[in-house]
């Protein structure tokens, strides 16, 4: 195992390097850039800028207001807006964001920096990267990790019933539920439970913005906890409903799978009864594929499923610091999100591959190609 170990450790680097070089490719024919943004913001032509320039971009507006005649047009001519800007201005710019060196540079001195964890600051924010994840991890973690086990409880006992009523009403019904549930967006249910309960057209019980009350600080323990659960109520439930779908299914088709086989007959011909049966015997070998598809399915949801429902409910979380950085082209937040999302989502394979083996020992990995 300790081999297996680290040849899958092995492999991240270059897994790493093509998912950067990939991107860092789309990335240079995209249009647009944080040159351009700065520009368009100098000209008073954007109109999608939600962070402000930092205090090196000031400086750069302040000392490139007017043309000056003659000098260097091809520099300008690059960008779109840039007519008429002093091509000095442009190149400081340039320097500033970096776009003074080849591409190929560029990208071997991220790689250089993302390998030591120096990830650098915003460029439109006055504050480093790492800082700024940090500072939104909270309110993705709550999200995720919530839904998570929300759904993972949900969706266990419930798979469990269908299987052992399966084609029974109560399974024709539930299915019916489930993919009518996992047919509707996550995003149209929160606002139809914004209508309903967060003042809408009905009721007013729910808060519309962010994970606590302004008065946090000022509450006992007691109500900091039902504070915090107040707020991620309608959150949480629009995101469940679409997520617990699938694990529902999933462990539904693994007990029927683990109760056809023949160790469950010889079992029920032993004499024992129904439940020894379900869950000394079928429980372990079926939620082998749904247990250890938990740090997945949690790594899925905290990167990736909240952004609809941070926007809708206002919370600042990382799904819609990504959506920002990409908008407003902070190329510096959008490369080291995506270097340490993919970083833990490698490790995390990795992570549920051993959860195989702890749960079932007759798995072995070491003896099976990478």
């Amino acid at each position: 195992m300790g081999a297996y170990i680290l040849r899958r450790l092995l492999l991240i680097v270059p897994t790493l390097i093509g998912i950067m070089a990939i991107n860092f490719v789309i990335i240079q024919f995209a249009p647009g850039g944080p040159v351009e943004r700065v520009i368009a913001q100098l000209q008073g032509t954007d109109v999608s800028a939600t962070s402000r320039i930092s205090g090196g971009g000031g400086d750069f507006g302040g000392s490139g207001g007017g043309a000056q005649a003659g000098g260097d047009t091809s520099v300008t001519s690059k960008y779109r807006g840039a007519q008429g800007l002093d091509p000095e201005f442009v190149k400081d710019l340039e320097k500033q964001f970096g776009f003074d060196k080849p591409p190929l540079e560029r990208f071997l001195g991220m790689l250089w920096d993302y390998a030591r964890f120096d990830f650098g600051d915003s460029y439109f924010r006055d504050i480093g990267v790492l800082d700024l994840i940090l500072e939104k991890m909270p309110v993705s973690i709550s999200l995720g990790l919530w839904m998570t086990l929300i759904s993972y409880a949900i969706s266990i006992p419930l798979g469990i019933r269908k299987a052992v009523s399966d084609g029974s009403r109560f399974d024709v019904w539930t299915s019916a539920v489930i993919v009518v549930g996992y047919a509707i967006p996550g995003f149209l249910f929160a606002v139809l439970l914004i209508v309903l309960f967060a003042g809408g057209s009905f009721l007013d019980w729910f808060p519309l913005r962010g994970l606590v009350s302004d008065n946090w600080e000022e509450l006992s323990w007691t109500a900091l906890i039902l504070d915090y659960f107040w707020h991620l109520a309608l959150p949480l439930t629009a995101m469940v409903l679409s997520a617990f779908a699938t694990v529902t299914l999933l462990t539904k088709n693994s007990f029927l799978d683990e109760i056809r086989k023949q160790y469950v007959q010889t079992a029920r011909a032993k004499g024992l009864g129904e439940r020894q049966v379900l869950y000394g015997h079928v429980f372990r070998n079926a939620m082998l594929i749904v247990i250890a598809g938990f740090p997945g399915a949690f790594i899925s949801s905290f990167f990736a499923g909240s952004l609809l429902i941070e926007t809708i409910f206002s919370l600042d979380g990382l799904g819609l610091l990504g959506f920002e950085a990409v908008i407003n082209r902070d190329y510096a937040v959008v490369f080291a999100t995506l270097y340490i999302f993919s970083l833990m989502g490698l490790l995390v394979n990795l992570i549920s591959d051993l959860t195989y083996t702890w749960i079932d020992p007759r798995i072995d990995f070491e003896s099976r190609e990478v």
